[in-house]
């Protein structure tokens, strides 16, 4: 059975600031100019990998994000949308509700754990346009909840 430090290693996953563990794989050597004027990758993609209790703590960022489930345990993600909470649960299992793929919308606050705080789930994540951490954003506990006070607890769990 594989472990998590073992594709850790494989894979040379590095942590990641918004919790976790990534490695770059993919980053489209075409650019384009976003609607905002910036000058991005058309695409780039990431493995990232969570572990027993780590998180994916709230962020957001300026493009589209397609999550792909690859193995491991279920993630569950969550995301807010029109303020309100989304709750999806990323894995293989089809019949108990899971999903191999997710799409989160640009500009949109979302986060992940284990769903049951135990093992690992690795997934791969493409953005379009492509990531750059200029367009990335990690929320602050205080501000999240003052602008989704109804989320408070929620926010609380995922915020640093």
């Amino acid at each position: 059975m594989t472990s998590a430090q073992q594709l850790i290693q494989e894979l040379q996953l590095l942590p990641h600031p918004e919790g976790g563990y990534y490695k770059e794989t993919y980053r489209t050597e075409e650019q384009i100019t976003t609607s905002e004027g910036n000058i991005r990758n058309c695409c780039t993609a990431i493995y990232f990998m969570l572990e027993n209790e780590n998180k994916s703590h709230f962020h957001r960022i300026q493009s589209d994000e397609l999550w792909f489930f690859h193995q491991g345990e279920p993630m569950e993600i969550v995301s807010i949308q029109e303020g309100k909470l989304h709750t999806t649960l990323l894995g293989s299992n089809i019949l108990q509700g899971e999903v191999p793929q997710l799409i989160i919308p640009a500009h949109t606050w979302f986060a992940a754990k284990m769903k049951n705080s135990t093992g690992y789930a690795l997934v791969s994540c493409t953005v379009s346009p492509g990531f750059d951490f200029a367009d990335f954003e990690l929320a602050t506990k205080k501000d999240l909840i003052q602008e989704y006070p109804h989320l408070k607890d929620v926010i609380e769990n995922f915020c640093w």
